[in-house]
């Protein structure tokens, strides 16, 4: 039985704020469908060069809020991405105010999280990198 992935929906309250943070982290839009009738927005988002979507992220926006719909929590664990290189990813996003969860320390791993609280990991391409302030000192903030 053959099966593939498709994408990670990742519900979102501020699709702007939301969008502005995925670019960030180097994604693009590459679809968006506005359902009138349904009263959502679908916006799917790929990394360069993987614009066959084979790794979207679908962002849904309810427009009349999610106030709703059950809430119980955390159904999967986090968005992974490669980076070409981590400290330089992470002082991006540190920049724009997003705090970095799990600092690199090593040179290979750092969480963040998403304006809707979605756990985003990011790893090194290739071999660690060398070990480097302020990263290799820096605590843990939260958790991820």
């Amino acid at each position: 039985m053959k099966i593939e992935y498709l994408h990670t929906m990742v519900r979102v309250k501020d699709l702007e704020k939301s969008l502005e943070f995925y670019k960030l982290l180097g994604l693009k839009e590459r679809r968006r469908t506005e359902n009138e009738k349904g009263r959502f927005t679908l916006v799917f988002l790929c990394p360069p060069g993987q614009e066959d979507g084979r790794a979207d992220v679908e962002l849904t926006y309810n427009w009349d809020g999610d106030d709703g719909l059950p809430s119980d929590g955390r159904h999967f664990g986090h968005l992974a991405y490669r980076v070409e290189n981590i400290y330089d990813m992470c002082e991006k996003l540190q920049a724009a105010g997003v705090t970095i969860n799990r600092p690199p320390r090593d040179g290979h791993m750092a969480f963040v999280r998403s304006p809707d609280n979605v756990s985003v990991e990011l790893l090194q391409m290739g071999e660690s990198l060398p070990s480097q302030e302020p990263w290799a000192s820096m605590e843990n903030t939260g958790h991820w």
